[in-house]
């Protein structure tokens, strides 16, 4: 029975990795080409956009979406490989044999343990420091932002001059080099003395300077500069915690992260959200086997794979949802970071476990 249950786990891991490689290669491709589609959209207007350039920039952001929605991929993988050997009776035959659910489940889940380890080391590394290169793409070629859902990030500045309220639409660099940013300079009683819009700006020596700028004050018919400064007592590393996006962070660095964040009295929330989002990953895609498994070990007769899939499919999303949702509270500082990455986990997996307990055991 040892000899049968080894060779029948490393052929359903075999086929487990199979089905979840031609699914992920297929959704790449979706994704290159809507991403494409949506930079185009969003980025074509700029001088310096070309086809070329719009097809790197969104290669450069598909391993980011990847990371994103391999749980989805993880989901259909599993519900396909185990509606694959329900429709050819290996199921049927291995029950007979006496090998378990559990036991047939194990190599999957296996399998979906390894590409979550894959996933928050080498996959996050990628998108990390791919997704940095984009930013830097878009912000010296002065195309906007890269990212459809960037929010425009701001921060505020005090010194001797007064105080001043900025913001971007693209940051790279550890937010020191902006895109499109926007200076809001404030006189003693609080009130907007001046503005400034700026192609480009870039964080020097106690000083901000910008380029292809137009400066606005008060009623006064706006003014065209080629370059202007603006004093600055923020340093490289508190502007770097303040605009970088956790995206951009990779794995291993995000703990870094944190401590720097709090040693500057900044929020680490996303952060550490991120962090523990990524360390629950392993665990979220174990997870989905189970999920799966509620969905597709029965026996399906011919006509009734749809009904099972949209099930599969309906609970996948039912997670997420809640998933986000939780992480929206955790962002708010409702909750903690740590509670909102696992919470779905647990529930998930105690639901799944759950009905196969029911299913199985009785």
């Amino acid at each position: 029975m040892s000899f049968l249950t080894s060779t029948l786990s490393r052929y359903f891991f075999r086929r487990y990795i199979a089905t979840f490689m031609s699914y992920c290669l297929a959704i790449l491709f979706v994704i290159l080409l809507v991403d494409f589609n949506e930079s185009g959209r969003r980025l074509s207007g700029a001088a310096d956009y070309t086809v070329l350039l719009g097809l790197t920039i969104s290669a450069l952001r598909v391993p980011t979406v990847l990371q994103a929605v391999i749980p989805f991929v993880v989901l259909i993988a599993s519900i396909a490989t185990l509606l694959q050997l329900n429709r050819k009776y290996e199921l049927v035959v291995t029950r007979a044999a006496g090998v378990s659910a559990w036991q047939f489940l194990a190599p999957l889940i296996a399998a979906n343990l390894l590409i979550g380890a894959l996933s928050i080391t080498a996959l996050n590394t990628l998108a990390a420091k791919a997704l940095q290169v984009a930013e830097t793409i878009v912000v010296e070629r002065n195309l906007g932002s890269s990212s459809p859902t960037a929010n425009s990030p701001w921060l505020r500045q005090r010194t001797e001059q007064g105080d001043t309220v900025l913001g971007a639409r693209a940051t790279s660099d550890g937010g020191t080099k902006l895109s499109d940013a926007s200076f809001f300079l404030f006189d003693e009683d609080q009130r907007i003395r001046e503005r400034l819009e700026a192609k480009q700006a870039e964080l020097g020596d106690g000083v901000w300077v910008l380029t292809d700028v137009k400066r606005i004050r008060g009623s006064q018919p706006a003014e065209l500069l080629e370059t202007a400064t603006v004093p600055t007592s923020l340093k490289a590393e508190f502007v770097g915690e303040s605009l970088t996006s956790p995206d951009t962070v990779p794995f291993f660095e995000l703990r870094g992260k944190i401590a720097t964040a709090q040693s500057f009295g900044l929020p680490a929330t996303s952060y550490e959200m991120q962090f523990h989002r990524l360390l629950a990953l392993p665990a979220l895609l174990a997870a989905m086997t189970l999920i799966a498994a509620m969905v597709s070990l029965k026996f399906v007769r011919f006509g009734q794979s749809l009904t099972v899939i949209l099930g599969g499919i309906l609970a996948g999303f039912v997670l997420y949802v809640v998933s986000e949702l939780i992480q929206a509270f955790a962002n708010a500082g409702t909750i903690l970071p740590v509670v909102a990455a696992w919470l779905p986990v647990l529930v998930a997996s105690a639901l799944g476990t759950t009905v196969l307990l029911h299913k199985e055991d009785g």
